[in-house]
């Protein structure tokens, strides 16, 4: 065999090899829901529902034991599933409550629903009336603020908080139209919102999403084209874009059970209702655990953060000394994903 055969052969041989990386990279992008599915039935998840007094409804998983009650509260664009992943851990010491937020997953889709307050109070009647004990309750991003809601005036039926990542502050305006969020998601949505929606969702957002335009400009024309493409097959189906990491676009699947009215309060800063979150904050008075995302700021003075450090140690200081502050080593907002032993180990730092 002469040289240029092996040449050839090798060359093959590193052909196949990638190409299977590939496949198998690409499969497990398709499927990154199973994992969630597996742990699910790992902890026999059941989903249930309960009709408020209103009429409203509370979409929620839960997962059966004898141990203390813990409320997990989701953040934009979620669904109580989310929390899947850290589920089993969690089950070992909480007995588990998911709460879907109003205009996302199966819970009501009603615009008067979509205020800080008005679902607050509705999860402390949740709390009250489905658990009906003393609940350490846990929020993630905006769920969090709820969390602190929650923690601040649900009684004495509330015996812990954990403020996942919160973006606190700029979510009241507090250097709002710099921040990763509200260029991202927030002007992006809206702008959906007020177009002629002659594409899906999926392409509008990829094509003007704030990190595709900071990080690979070039390139996002092309996906959001792949996006449109597969949303044109398969219309009645979230988005999957198998050649890019799942953690980019596995959002385009709870996305298809929210409303974007809700989207719509983060952009005009209404969903607030008016509560300030310095008074929030400074009327709880449980134990609490601020979990903090490490700061970052892009070249152009965008916050990549949900808080800046100065941010968190001023939600802190308002919480006053009930109330440790804990960070993260990277900048992921998704702490109970990316850093999900920590996220345990906060959560589990609560129990009596």
């Amino acid at each position: 065999m002469n040289a240029v055969k092996i040449v050839l052969i090798i060359i093959l041989i590193i052909v196949a090899i990638a190409g299977i990386a590939f496949g198998i990279y690409w499969y497990r992008n398709i499927h990154w829901y199973d994992k969630y599915e597996k742990a699910l039935k790992e902890v026999h998840a059941a989903e249930k529902q309960t009709t408020l007094p209103t009429g409203s409804i509370i979409n929620y998983g839960e997962v059966e034991n004898d141990k203390p009650p813990l409320l997990l509260i989701h953040g934009q664009m979620s669904i109580w599933e989310d929390y899947a992943l850290v589920m089993p851990e969690l089950s070992r010491n909480w007995h588990i409550y998911a709460v879907d937020v109003y205009g996302h997953g199966e819970s009501s889709h009603d615009e008067s629903l979509y205020y800080l307050d008005v679902n607050g109070d509705d999860l402390i009647w949740f709390i009250n009336n489905v658990i009906g004990k003393p609940t350490v309750v846990s929020g993630h991003s905006n769920g969090a603020i709820t969390a602190a809601y929650v923690a601040a005036y649900g009684g004495e039926n509330i015996a812990g908080v954990v403020l996942e990542d919160p973006p606190i502050f700029s979510t009241e305006g507090e250097g709002w139209e710099d921040s990763f969020a509200y260029k991202d998601t927030f002007k992006t949505l809206h702008e959906y919102n007020n177009s002629d929606k002659t594409e899906c969702w999926e392409a509008y957002y990829l094509r003007h999403c704030y990190w595709g335009q900071l990080f690979m400009k070039n390139a996002m024309p092309g996906i959001a084209n792949y996006a449109q493409g597969y949303h044109d097959k398969h219309p009645d189906k979230a988005v999957k874009i198998g050649f890019l990491p799942s953690s980019i676009w596995s959002v385009f699947e709870y996305a298809r059970e929210y409303d974007f009215a809700y989207g719509e309060r983060f952009y005009d800063l209404s969903w607030n209702h008016g509560l300030k979150h310095e008074d929030i904050l400074s009327d709880i008075e449980v134990p609490c655990v601020y979990i903090h995302a490490k700061e970052q700021v892009a070249d152009d003075g965008t916050y990549l953060c949900a808080a800046s450090r100065e941010q968190a140690e001023r939600a802190v200081s308002y919480i006053g000394e009930n109330c440790s502050l804990v960070e993260t080593d990277t900048s992921d907002h998704v702490i109970h994903t990316v850093h999900s032993d920590f996220y345990i180990q906060s959560v589990n730092s609560l129990q009596k």
